[in-house]
Parts: C-alpha cells; structure tokens; sequence
C-alpha cells in the first residue's frame, strides 16, 4: 500500500468519524430543543385534569359519555377521567352527529352536576335538557376541542 493510499483512508475514517459525532450532536440539540415545548404541553394538560371538582360525597350521579368526533374509543378514555372524581358513567357510546366542542347535558335538573362534569372535563358548554325517559343524570357530548389527559405509565 502506497503512502497516499495510507493516508486516504486514516482520512476517510476521520470523516466518518466526525460524521457520527455531529449526528449525535445534532440529536442531543434536537432533544434539548424539543423538551421545553413537550413538558409545557403535558404541564397544560395536567393543570386543566388537575381540577378539584368531583361528584359530591355519597351522591350516585350517572353519566353518559358520547363520542361525537372521528376520534375512535374517545368517549372510553374520558371513562376514567370521570369516574375517577366519583361519576358513575353507565353507559358509553358514539353520538348520532359530530360536533366540534364539547356539549354536558343536563337530563334531571340538577346543572351544578353538570357543571361539576364539566369542571372534570377541562370546560365545556353546559345545557339543560330534561329526559324523564331517560336513565342518566348527565349526558356528555365528546366534542373535537376535548384531549384526553396524558397517560400515567406504570412500572
């Protein structure tokens, strides 16, 4: 092997060398860049699910959840939110319409539950609309405006 066949090649491994070195650079900086901006959405996120309202001690108030975006299993992930504040969701299901904000119903009279639904839900609009036929006390019309909390992951 010449001597410029030798140095040619220590060259190229230098070259893929500093290479790899500016890639992982450049992923160091992409993730530092992109950090702030994540932890500031699930820090939003968490503030608005982080609502003190929950159903009152000792009251059943049931809730229907109804999915009325494309967004398939939503009303399933809004389950939890709420029946971990003390709702009794009894029935889930997809809406006859989509709609872009979110709708809570109330079905028996009683708007401070359905506003107390809202509150748990991060904000909605709030209407009465008695349904003595009906079995819930509360009916909630999933709207495209609502996300659902970000997921805890257990080890």
């Amino acid at each position: 092997m010449s001597e410029d066949e030798e140095r040619s090649g220590h060259g190229r491994r230098w070259l893929w060398g500093g290479a790899i070195v500016a890639l992982i650079l450049a992923g160091i900086s992409a993730a530092i860049w992109w950090a702030p901006r994540t932890s500031g959405v699930i820090t939003e996120a968490r503030e608005v699910f982080a609502s003190g309202a929950r159903a009152p001690e000792g009251v059943r108030i049931r809730v229907e959840i109804l999915n009325a975006t494309a967004v398939a299993r939503l009303a399933l992930a809004a389950t939890p939110v709420l029946r971990d504040r003390g709702f009794d969701v009894v029935s889930v299901g997809n809406a006859p319409a989509r709609r872009d904000s979110t709708l809570v119903l109330d079905r028996r009279g009683h708007p401070e539950w359905a506003r107390l639904v809202m509150e748990v839900l991060g904000g909605a609009r709030v209407e009465s609309r008695p349904d003595t036929s009906s079995y819930v006390d509360i009916t909630v019309l999933l709207g495209a405006d609502w996300t659902p909390p970000p997921k805890t992951v257990y080890p």
